[in-house]
């Protein structure tokens, strides 16, 4: 019975498209929702979450639940539901990269009620799930740290999981996004701000240009990051900082990417590859395993 290898989303988008239609050699990704990759796949095949946050910025999409059925039935889930988590909670990133000892801004949680942390230099409030630079505010001093809090506490998202208020790396105008699939680096982009605007949100007015050759250093920390995020398909995006070179901003584990994101291979076709390569990975490990347990069980009826 052929393998059958899986994008589950909720949403169809350009990039989850575009990895469907990527050529490989001896399968093809198929864009499937949470409850077709149910009705669909069996023991064996492959799935990769590619769930969102949802527009109202209070959660991910509808699905993790199938992602976790699937792998309980045993199909080899990658960016399944934790790795989705912590990628999409930007609580839960910190959390991780902080236990990991990778470079992330210091980050507090604020709830309805609860006290701002001690202002000691600007800061970022913005919401748990976020996207596309949405409600994320700049804060110059307390007074508008106190000010905003007032004003975003009235938003869904701020009464269902409350704000993370996060330490400013000093803007430079651009960030660095790298794309990592099954560990290795496969796309990389200079988000060049708009005139006047310090996010680099591409929606925003933000531009891309394709960095042909990110430092090795900036690599190895976005790596990394995936790993510490158990993540297979991810975005990492990085600001550079003194002293320690770069920082992770955040993590997005449904990133938007173009075919732009390389100049020297086909990003969609390679991470399309790589991930077929890391679900095959896993079902040799996985058949050495049923092997070894036959194996002992017969010898121990022996």
């Amino acid at each position: 019975m052929s393998v059958r290898f899986a994008l589950v989303a909720d949403r169809s988008t350009p990039p989850n498209r575009a990895l469907c239609c990527a050529f490989l050699d001896d399968a093809r990704w198929e864009e499937m929702t949470p409850h077709e990759a149910l009705a669909s796949l069996r023991a064996g095949d492959g799935a990769l979450g590619r769930l969102d946050v949802l527009p109202t910025l209070d959660g991910v999409d509808d699905g993790l639940w199938a992602l976790g059925a699937l792998a309980a039935r045993g199909v080899h889930v990658l960016n399944d539901p934790a790795a989705l988590l912590a990628t999409h909670d930007k609580l839960l990133t910190a959390r991780l990269l902080r236990r990991s000892g990778i470079a992330h801004p210091t980050t507090f949680h604020v709830r309805d009620g609860g006290r701002p942390p001690p202002f000691v230099g600007p800061v970022v409030v913005k919401p748990r799930f976020g996207t596309w630079g949405r409600a994320v505010h700049r804060c110059d001093d307390a007074r508008m740290l106190e000010e905003t809090l007032a004003l975003v506490s009235h938003e869904t998202w701020f009464e269902r999981h409350g704000a993370l208020v996060q330490q400013l790396v000093p803007p430079k105008g651009y960030d660095l996004r790298l794309v990592v699939a099954a560990g290795r680096i496969v796309g990389a982009v200079h988000r060049i701000a708009a005139a006047g605007e310090w996010r680099t949100n591409v929606n925003l007015g933000a531009v891309r240009r394709t960095v042909e050759d990110p430092s090795p250093s900036a690599c190895a920390l976005a790596v990394a990051a995936a790993c510490a995020a158990g993540a297979a398909l991810v975005g990492v995006d990085l600001l550079p900082a003194p002293e320690v070179g770069w920082v992770v901003i955040e993590l997005n584990g449904a990133v938007e990417f173009t075919s732009g994101y390389s100049e020297w291979v086909d990003v969609f076709a390679e991470s399309a590859l790589l991930l077929e390569g890391a679900i095959v990975e896993r079902r040799g490990a996985a058949a050495s395993a049923t092997e070894s347990h036959e194996w002992t069980r017969d010898r121990s009826v022996l």
